[in-house]
């Protein structure tokens, strides 16, 4: 029997590769008789086998699209894996898994930080293995010390809901669709000086459709435009970023990019790091792009709404847990918000309450992989004032928020398999109080799709949320997501927050418990370019939201991205 030697490893789930390199061996048997040589089937069977090497090029795996959350992602990777496979920037350890521990969001070869993306390495490897590669490096000078590397992405998506933000929104049976283009360039001049700039248009439609605003619609404008310089200080690759930009540096619970809208997130400011072989320092000072203008190229900044802060990250020595490797970082973080106008409204006896809210939230995050075990805990303390827009009389804050994940990567070669829990609690306070300090948590730039909801109906305040999940990878380009959050209200003397703002019933809700959401979610990496993403989840009401006017309902979302 012939024994096959693979130029690489086959991972799990390259059933259809395996498959091809096995017919292109019939094949070349079969053509070899064919040409008239004789195969002698005696001598194959007392000889030595026959060693033939085949040249496989594996599926794509789903990690080209990373997830936001580093736990529970369908594969592991080291960091100097993710630096191959993706194309992170060299930041040693803080690369490993999706990349995000390094501060600058989730890298994969086309992730969703194209501006983090490092494709430098196509200088000295001129051979391109994808047909897109001539547009990531291309040199202005003979040395190619300058250089100039694209970035695009068209989003299609659509979703459909059959009750609207738990039916207090009209119509029902609301369907939606919008398309965004984000692209990009990335000018090198030298290893110490480089511009960014990503454009960003953006269109929605539908039937029954509510909610339509700059975020959905978006002539065309400056998403990002920033000058960053890099440089060697006290033993740290050093960075100074200064302009337009999108920020990831803090867990993905508490900023992320926007996700649903088609217009992300974007801050006007500076950042500067500094990272080490196991410490990185961050820190920032930005104000919010206001891009609620409907002229091209008229965006400019909202001073309402401000975020500034500082992270500290550690990546403690690796260990070994029950017989395998482990190793975790620990994040130690600032963040403060200025919030004004809709983002600083608080809920008061007498309805929505508006002001200037100040949030400093002072935090803490333990993650990482112990073995087959991953985990992620984090806790924060949010202190503030809110000035009434009405009186002159302050009130201070107290707020908390508890995060955890815990899960177990089961010994299956086959499905990738995770399981695990989620637990979340964020503070309520007490909305009939006209004085005192405020208990209610918020994280006002927190709309990841899929962390607490997929519907995105629940906000984190006020909220206690626990869900099982478990998470399977059939194949090395599709990956499948189950989990069933259940809800409740931290303070019933505290209303239930959506996305702005709160919910508001016919009738007064005096219960704590509000509902639970089975969902699943698919991840289908076509291509290496193309990839589609499904959401269905179903948001069963309880009895007592019922009576008060609440509704159960539908949610499906699809999404069709081209990247490179």
């Amino acid at each position: 029997m012939s024994r096959i030697r693979h130029s690489r490893a086959l991972r799990t789930g390259t059933a259809i590769p395996f498959l091809a390199a096995a017919i292109g061996v019939a094949y070349g048997v079969a053509a070899r008789a064919a040409d008239g040589v004789q195969v002698d089937d005696r001598q194959a069977t007392t000889t030595a086998p026959e060693n033939i090497t085949v040249h496989v090029r594996p599926r794509p795996p789903i990690q080209i699209y990373p997830h936001a959350n580093p736990i529970g992602q369908p594969y592991r990777l080291s960091g100097a894996e993710n630096r191959k496979n993706g194309h992170p920037y060299d930041w040693g350890v803080f690369n490993r898994d999706n990349g995000e521990a390094a501060g600058f969001g989730p890298i994969g070869r086309y992730g969703v930080a194209p501006w983090a993306e490092d494709w430098s390495n196509l200088r000295d490897h001129p051979k391109h293995d994808d047909p897109f590669d001539v547009l990531k490096y291309i040199p202005l000078t003979r040395s190619g010390s300058v250089w100039i590397s694209f970035s695009g992405e068209t989003r299609a998506r659509n979703w459909f809901e059959s009750r609207p933000m738990l039916g207090t929104q009209k119509p029902s049976d609301s369907g939606r669709f919008t398309i965004r283009n984000l692209y990009g360039a990335d000018l090198h001049i030298g290893p110490h000086l480089r511009f960014f700039g990503q454009l960003v248009n953006a269109d929605a439609g539908g039937w029954g459709g509510y909610g339509y605003g700059s975020t959905y619609r978006k002539r065309l404008d400056a998403q990002q435009a920033f000058v960053e310089t890099r440089w060697t200080m006290l033993g740290a690759k050093s960075g100074f970023m200064f302009g337009r930009q999108q920020f990831l540096d803090a867990p993905s619970y508490i900023i992320y990019n926007r996700d649903t809208p088609s217009v992300p997130l974007s801050w006007n400011g500076f950042r500067a790091y500094m990272i080490w072989s196991r410490i990185r320092i961050d820190g920032w000072d930005f104000v919010q792009t206001y891009d609620n203008e409907r002229a091209m190229f008229h965006d400019t900044e909202n001073y309402a709404s401000r975020l500034y802060g500082f992270n500290a990250t550690w990546a403690p020595p690796d260990f070994t847990f029950m017989g395998q490797k482990g190793y975790s970082f620990v994040d130690a973080f600032y963040i403060g918000y200025k919030l004004a106008g809709a983002a600083g409204v608080i809920a008061g006896p007498d309805g929505a309450v508006t002001g200037s809210n100040t949030r400093n939230t002072f935090g803490t995050r333990w993650h990482g992989v112990a073995g087959p075990v991953e985990f992620s805990l984090g806790g924060v303390w949010q202190g503030g004032v809110f000035r009434p827009a009405a009186t002159s009389t302050a009130r201070g804050v107290s707020a908390y928020a508890i995060n955890a994940t815990l899960g177990y990567r089961l010994p299956d070669p086959v499905l990738h398999s995770f399981a695990g829990i989620q637990a979340d609690v964020y503070s309520g306070g007490d909305a009939a109080r006209r004085s005192g300090a405020i208990g209610t948590y918020t994280a006002p730039f927190s709309p990841q799709t899929g962390y607490l909801d997929t519907t995105t109906y629940m906000n984190p305040s006020n909220l206690i949320g626990f869900a099982p999940l478990v998470r399977i990878t059939p194949c090395s380009s599709v990956s499948i997501q189950l989990k069933y959050p259940l809800f409740w209200r931290d303070s019933v003397r505290d209303p239930i927050y959506r996305s702005t703002g709160y919910y508001s019933f016919a009738q007064t809700f005096h219960g704590r418990f509000i509902g639970m959401a089975p969902q699943a979610s698919l991840a289908w990496q076509i291509n290496t370019h193309l990839s589609w993403t499904q959401y269905v989840s179903r948001f069963m009401t309880s009895r007592g939201l019922d009576a008060a006017g609440g509704s159960s309902g539908t949610y499906y979302q699809s999404n069709f991205a081209f990247r490179f």
